[in-house]
């Protein structure tokens, strides 16, 4: 075998061509000077602009957030649990366009290893209910690439801890590709699985990994805590221009039905929901978290505490307004997180409330979250690494000075 290093890579592609009789070399050097033209006159072009702006920049980033037209629909009666929530949202854009696909490891005939995509291959087909190998990076890829084809794609991740390994296609493909071109470019797609403890699946299929994309630019990262929620940002995230990442709790897939209107609707990104209002202290609380933050809550009214306690929806874009207008009227705040507490969302919203509320504050923002290690096997391990109402409540005590 030849060693080419050191040689001029033009001259080593002309010979190449010109060994396989592609192009004579005539051809070859008027195809050479024909780039090198359009390159200078790009370059060229590029020179006589205006330096940017920071502000025109920084609109390249996101198309705006989805716009709910309509309020939120009344519950109802009608009752669904969190998975049949999610796939009714799923049935209802499909059928609505056909432009929404999804892909993902054993969806189609299997419908996938929790249920959710149940039925779709029979409603939709092979064509746009896919399964994909066990290899997530090449199924993240295909799903920003249809995105950036006019497609809506739907990426299931079967454990979201196996996200891993989409990073490259989702932070450095999905999150940048309409900044890199300047605003001209959509990509709405929608990754999508289940995250978190409690079914002790141990180290690597029980993490909470929202911190991971919570820092990255044009991404929208929702996790629903309810059915009726489940069902109404499902559907915000597939219609979204933007990258979605949706997680779903493993825990919330296990809870029982709740009031799901049947029709469809959206709920708007960026919108908190007040779980119960208060009077001495705000708790904020994610997905399963919110369950067990209304725990504590109730388990404090006994002892004459009033808790207020909120669940943001979407972490990005984040509902800051609502948190702080709680805090003013509580005085005193506790985060909850059921990731490692270090680099979370609790240190996020505990410091946007410091700024925008530290006034009213009565004592110090708490924060509460998993010790510094990965997610236990053993079955009492994992209870005492995941936050609990027990906790809650003490930190909650703590703040009021009980």
């Amino acid at each position: 075998e030849e060693d080419w290093r050191g040689q001029d890579p033009i001259v080593r592609l002309r010979d190449v061509v010109l060994e396989q009789g592609e192009l004579n070399e005539e051809d070859f050097v008027s195809l050479q000077d024909a780039a090198t033209n359009e390159i200078e006159s790009a370059i060229a072009w590029a020179q006589t602009l205006p330096e940017p702006e920071l502000e025109k920049a920084r609109s390249f980033v996101t198309l705006p957030f989805l716009d709910a037209t309509s309020p939120e629909p009344d519950a109802g009666t009608r009752k669904l649990s969190y998975t049949a929530a999610i796939t009714e949202a799923m049935h209802l854009e499909m059928q609505a366009d056909e432009n929404v696909i999804i892909l993902g490891e054993d969806i189609a005939k299997t419908g996938g290893i929790f249920g959710l995509t149940r039925g779709l291959l029979e409603a939709f087909g092979p064509e746009r209910i896919r399964d994909t190998p066990i290899a997530e990076s090449v199924t993240a890829s295909c799903g920003v690439g249809a995105a950036m084809s006019g497609l809506r794609p739907i990426i299931e991740v079967q454990l979201f801890d196996f996200v891993t390994f989409m990073m490259d296609a989702i932070v450095n493909q999905a999150a940048k590709a309409r900044y890199m071109m300047g605003g001209d470019l959509k990509v709405p797609v929608v990754f999508r699985g289940p995250q978190g403890g409690g079914l002790r699946l141990a180290a690597q299929h029980c993490q909470s990994l929202e911190a991971l994309f919570a820092n990255v630019p044009g991404l929208e990262i929702y996790a629903p805590a309810s059915p009726y929620d489940a069902k109404g940002l499902m559907a915000a995230a597939i219609r979204s221009d933007n990258p979605v990442v949706f997680l779903e709790h493993k825990l919330l897939y296990l809870g029982g039905e709740e009031p799901v209107p049947e029709l469809p609707y959206v709920i708007q990104p960026g919108e908190a929901r007040v779980v119960r209002e208060g009077a001495d202290c705000t708790v904020i609380a994610t997905m399963a978290m919110v369950e067990r933050a209304m725990q504590a809550a109730k388990r404090l009214d006994r002892k004459g505490i009033s808790v207020e306690v909120i669940d943001p929806r979407t972490i990005k874009p984040l509902d800051t307004e609502t948190m702080i207008k709680s805090v003013q009227k509580t005085h005193r705040a506790v985060v909850v997180q059921e990731a490692p507490l270090f680099g979370g969302i609790a240190g996020e919203v505990a410091s946007v409330i410091t700024e925008e509320a530290f006034d009213w504050l009565d004592a110090p923002v708490k924060r509460i979250g998993a010790p510094e290690m990965p997610v236990p096997y053993n079955e009492r391990l994992e209870r005492q690494y995941l936050p609990d109402a027990e906790r809650i409540e003490q930190a909650v005590l703590s703040v009021c000075y009980r």
